[in-house]
């Protein structure tokens, strides 16, 4: 998909606007902070559009050159920005793609054991430690919301936010179902047994993006209690927040304090209405959505983690890597969000040009 050099000074024109509103210093409050975030979106495009458009102008000026003498250098410079200009354009298509709004956001991450028993709440720790790990290598904050820990040490669920730029970018094609084959550690007999884990993430709402009446809750308030009597309290600390119009649940019981679990609780409740909002506005969105990488499902199974082979697939662009303890160490697993990313973004180019 080639870019118009209309288009690229348009981009050009848009920016230069945006930089020198905020140059000017009358900008205050919401009108400053919407002009730093159009400024930060717009930056890395206007970037390549300017570089695609001075490699466009050098070859046009090196195809009007007369002088002979000069023709021999000519032409090895026009060979050369012959072979880049292709590569500049393509990132500069991919640059332009319609972005998801919720891109830039900070996440919701939740973990839950599925099919599996004490095995899958296992697979769920390890999954939650993957993420942590990610999220510390790439200076991201990684908070636990809430957990609700098993006998053995896993997580039958947990919840924890991630913030940092553009978390969700890079988070979103992990909801979905994570099976994982092995040999449990409660297995006597060696046998492998298949337990799976489901994932959710939810971009982070602002606090304008879901308002929520205090008519429309129901606030339980219990006593707290863990696996192997731990965060047990003497106090009713922990909360369940129900939202009648939408039947949703949310349970924290992981603070000390009653009010900070009401306050985490509420901060995953917002979290699971905007998704909710996003999901039924997107409409046909969605559905497009679907015809790429992955919806995003949490029934949909979206990768296998095979222990005595060593090796991980992910099932939606059938890429195996025999690379499984780096890529539960966190470290590993920018390569697999790489390709994810990549292949959305080819799929999304093609439709395009359709």
């Amino acid at each position: 998909m080639s870019v118009s050099d209309a288009r690229l000074a348009q981009i050009a024109h848009r920016f230069a606007e945006i930089e020198a509103r905020l140059a000017s210093g009358t900008l205050e409050g919401k009108d400053f902070v919407a002009a730093s975030r159009d400024f930060a979106e717009l930056e890395p495009v206007a970037r390549i559009a300017a570089e695609v458009a001075a490699m466009r102008g050098e070859l046009a000026s090196l195809a009007a050159l007369d002088d002979p003498e000069m023709r021999e250098l000519a032409e090895e410079e026009t060979a050369r920005l012959k072979a880049e200009l292709p590569e500049a354009e393509h990132n500069l298509a991919i640059a332009l793609l319609p972005r998801d709004s919720a891109d830039a956001r900070s996440a919701m991450l939740e973990v839950r054991a599925g099919t599996g028993g004490d095995e899958a709440a296992l697979f769920a720790a390890d999954l939650l430690r993957m993420y942590e790990r990610f999220a510390a290598e790439q200076g991201w904050r990684f908070e636990l919301v809430s957990a609700n820990a098993s006998d053995i040490g896993g997580f039958k669920e947990a919840v924890a936010e991630i913030n940092g730029n553009g978390v969700f970018a890079k988070l979103k094609f992990e909801s979905g179902v994570h099976r994982v084959q092995r040999v449990p550690v409660t297995e006597s007999g060696g046998r492998i047994h298949t337990s799976a884990a489901t994932v959710a993430v939810l971009p982070e709402p602002d606090e304008v993006d879901v308002s929520i009446e205090d008519k429309d809750l129901k606030i339980d308030v219990y006593r707290a209690s863990g696996a192997g009597g731990q965060h047990v309290n003497t106090t009713d600390s922990a909360v369940r927040i129900t939202h009648l119009p939408t039947g949703t649940v949310v349970t924290c019981q992981d603070g000390r304090s009653q009010h900070k679990n009401k306050e985490k609780a509420m901060q995953v409740l917002r979290a699971r209405l905007f998704e909710a909002q996003r999901d039924a506005a997107q409409g046909a969105e969605a559905e497009a959505r679907r015809a790429m990488v992955g919806s995003g499902d949490r029934s949909e199974r979206i990768r296998t983690y095979n222990f005595p082979q060593g090796r991980v697939t992910d099932h939606r662009i059938n890429l195996t890597l025999h690379r499984l303890p780096e890529i539960l160490e966190g470290t590993g697993l920018g390569e697999l969000v790489d390709a994810l990313t990549a292949e959305d973004q080819a799929k999304r180019l093609a439709a395009l040009g359709e």
